[in-house]
Parts: C-alpha cells; structure tokens; sequence
C-alpha cells in the first residue's frame, strides 16, 4: 500500500532561507525542512554554463515582470526516523539556487543551513561547487547598480518557486522520480522550447497564437523531436567541429535564439532579416516576380525567438520530410534516386551503426539542401547537381565509414567526422558551410575522396554485383561502379 504524495509550492528564499516550504495544497506552510542531500544522489555535474543559463533566465523573467516564475519540480523523501527531507530530485537545482543566493549575500553571514552538510566528497562536487560560486560572484559584481542587485535578490527569493513532491515511502519517492523522467523524454527538450517561444509571443493576437500551436501540434511530435535533436542539434555542433551527443534541458539555449529585447548589431542583422522576408512575403513581389516566398533560415545562423521559431521548425520539417521520401513522384528532392533505393532496403534500415550511417548521409543532404538549394520549386540544374552529383559524394563520404567498421558506434562516428585515421574522414559540414557555390563543394569533396583500399573493407563484399526487382542489394555496388574501391 503507498502512501498518498503531498504537493506543495515554495518559494526560494522560504526554503533555503527560513526552513519552510511556503504552502501545501491546503495553503498552510510546512516546517520546519531539514533538507538533506542523501548519500546514494548523484554529484553535483552543474558546470559553469548551466549555472549562467539559469541566471540569464531569471533575469529575462525579471525584466519581462512574471510574477512567478517556476524553476522545475522537487521531490523529496521524508525520513520520519532522522527527520530529515531528502532530495530525490531537484538536487542540481537547489544547490545552485544556494549558491546563488550566498553570493548575493557576497559570502558573508548567509544562513543557508542546506550548505553545512558535506558535499565536497566527489571530485564533481569539489570542482564544480567553487567554480560555480566564483562566476556567480563575478556575474553579481558586475551588476554595479546597488538598487538593481537588491531587486534581484528579492525577485530570486520571492518570485522564483519550486513545485515540491513530499512522501514518506523511498520506493514511492523512486517511482515518482522514475515515471516523470521516463514519460515523454524524447519530447521533452522540443517541448520546452515549444513553450519558451510561445512565451516571446505573448504581444501576438489570440488568433495568430492559437494558428502556431496548431500547426505545430499537427506535426507527427516523434519526427518533430527528432528533428532537433538527431539532426539540427548535431548539425549545430559538427559545423564547428564538436562532438555532439545529446539535446537535453541544459543545451536548447541552441534554439532558443535572440529574444525581442536583442539590439547587438549581429542580432539585429538577423532580425533585419525576418523583417525583410516578411515584408517581401506579404506584398504582391513574389506573384509579379515569380520569386520564390522567401525562407530567412540557415541552420548554421541564429534563430529568432517567437513565431520565427515555429516556422523555421517546420521549414526544416519538410525539407527532413522531402529528403527522406524517394518516391518518384513526391517532393522536390531526391526523386527515384537509385543508390537511395538501396538504402532503404530493410537489411540497411536495422542495427546501430545502420542507423547512424543513414544519419550521417541525411543530414549532409540537408545542410546541402539548406544552403544551396531554393525550397520551393528548386529549378532543373539545382536538381541534377543534387541528386547526380552530389548524393554520391555525401553516400561515399558517410559509408565509407559504415564500409569500414563491422561494428559501428557512435564515439567511432564522432572520430569520424571531426577526422581521424580512417579514410574518408573529414568534417563534410564544415566544408558545405565554408562553400561559396555548389560547384566550389564538389570541386573540393572530388579533391577529398578517396577510394577505399579492399584491405580496408569490413562489410560483406560477397553478392556485390546482385540485384533484385531493380535494385542493387549492397551499397558497395556504388563505391565499385564509381571507382571508390581499389582493387
């Protein structure tokens, strides 16, 4: 039999200041709280750009006057026997806020009760935790106006809240933690950026605000969060030759982008940008002209928050969904395209580093697409120097890495990319971005790729000639028919 989960609210200060959750569902204030970090939690891994993050994002809240602004959920475990409430949850977080809070107090007489417990045991810990403080210091000195620190200070204590979870069954504390980080994960870093921008949209009209939520809710929710985080969260990174693992809370600052309130002439190039497209877009130019609507997005530039956000989002869906699609007869790109019929093939659709080959060679088709091809009604010579030319060499580059592992994983992919000893390996993206013209790219992958040594080879090499219902039935039929095989 478990015991029933008691909800409460707490503001900042009341729990790390006085002892207190401010109010439980019936509105009474609990404690006193002697909070505990319990010895099975996990180290404190908040580095110096999360802890700035969360201090950018008060700050917005601030400036923008919300009221409340809720900073994540607690759960904690009452331990009846010892009296203390363990944090099962939320540890990260409020360990931060207290940092935060000493030093706005600049170190001195802080009564923060919650920091004389030891946690200086673990390496993390040891780094992390005075690393923390002193950029929390240096981002609280540079704020100089006396009055404005004051308000920040107030505002951390009074405005920020935490939704708090109290059982006293451990098992109960465990599942609960279980079930809200297992529900939805792959949903859950697109979802709050759904959420951040349609707070930038809150000077919109009902009408246009109601039209984005819908047009993002019609598309499929498990492309739409693959999308960000297999492929423009990656592409992201590989542009500038970083490894890239995975889209969390702690990274979408990525897509978060500039807010209304950016005035840095960079931003307001980019801004210059949407406006222009707009204006353009809204006016009679493109029917006079018979110009393309323009599309103000690259994914290697900033986004711009509120409804640019959503239309870049899906933007990028349909040119993902175009890419992935080889009917003859759909879309604007890869169309019947015949080395894509075999990878599509099942045998090359299961296991890991399928998967992760396939990846490689959709997103350099994308971030070509992206930089040099018109999304709507791109013209004859943009489609043939797609598919006839450079789908090869996007298929050559990423398989050769596929034809050269017989296991595959993702840290050999990474190595891969950023370049290593295997051959072929170079970082496509940086050199698609670096590009003045598609044809200075295949000029450069033609210098760059080279024929893979049969030595080398550790797929299946047997069958490579076979073919079934028109379809080659191993990709290395392509390296062999297009010189890419010494042998």
């Amino acid at each position: 039999m478990t015991t029933a989960l008691k909800l409460a609210i707490t503001k900042i200060g009341d729990l790390l200041l006085n002892n207190t959750i401010t109010q439980d569902a019936e509105g009474k204030p609990i404690g006193p709280i002697n909070l505990m970090i319990p010895p099975y939690q996990r180290p404190y891994k908040w580095t110096a750009k999360n802890v700035v993050q969360l201090f950018d994002d008060i700050i917005e809240a601030k400036n923008q006057n919300k009221e409340t602004y809720r900073v994540g959920t607690l759960i904690l475990h009452f331990d009846a026997k010892k009296t203390v409430y363990n944090i099962v949850d939320g540890q990260q977080r409020t360990i931060t806020f207290s940092l935060l809070l000493m030093a706005l107090y600049n170190g001195q007489g802080v009564p923060i009760s919650f920091l004389n417990q030891s946690l200086t045991d673990d390496t993390h810990n040891s780094r992390n935790i005075p690393n923390n403080f002193r950029t929390l210091e240096r981002r609280i000195h540079n704020i100089s106006d006396i009055r404005e620190r004051s308000e920040l200070h107030d505002y951390i204590k009074n405005n920020c809240e935490l939704i708090v979870v109290i059982t006293e069954d451990i098992s109960e504390a465990f599942q609960f933690f279980d079930s809200q980080n297992a529900r939805g994960k792959k949903l859950y870093p697109h979802d709050l950026l759904k959420a951040y921008h349609l707070r930038e949209m809150n000077n919109a009209d009902i009408a246009q605000t109601e039209k984005t939520v819908k047009d993002w809710e019609d598309l499929d929710q498990k492309k739409l969060s693959l999308l960000f985080s297999d492929y423009l969260y990656r592409l992201k990174e590989w542009i500038k030759g970083n490894s890239a693992w995975e889209l969390n809370e702690h990274n979408i600052q990525k897509f978060k982008g500039i807010n209304r309130n950016g005035n840095y002439p960079y931003a307001q190039f980019f801004k210059g940008a949407i406006a222009y497209a707009d204006m353009v877009n809204q006016s009679s130019m493109p029917f006079v002209s018979g110009m393309n609507n323009l599309k103000p997005f690259q994914i290697d530039t900033p986004i711009i928050a509120g409804k640019s956000f959503f239309d870049y989002a899906k933007h990028y869906f349909e040119i993902l969904k175009d890419i992935q699609n080889n009917n003859k007869y759909e879309g604007y790109f890869i169309n019947d395209n015949e080395i894509v019929k075999t990878l599509d093939l099942r045998t090359y659709k299961n296991g890991v580093g399928n998967g992760i080959t396939r990846l490689l060679f959709d997103t350099a088709v994308l971030l070509y697409v992206d930089r040099f091809c018109p999304s709507e009604r791109p013209s004859k010579k943009d489609k043939e120097m797609l598919e006839k030319q450079y789908v090869l060499y996007a298929f050559i580059w990423a398989y050769s890495l596929r034809a050269q592992y017989y296991n595959l994983g993702w840290q050999s992919a990474q190595n891969y990319i950023l370049g290593n000893e295997v051959k072929n390996s170079f970082n496509i993206y940086k050199m698609i971005t670096e590009a003045d013209s598609p044809i200075a790219l295949l000029s450069s992958l033609s210098d760059k790729l080279s024929p893979l040594p049969l030595g080398n080879i550790a797929a299946k090499k047997e069958d490579i000639n076979k073919m079934e219902n028109g379809v080659y039935q191993n990709y290395l039929y392509y390296f062999r028919v297009n010189k890419f095989i010494e042998e």
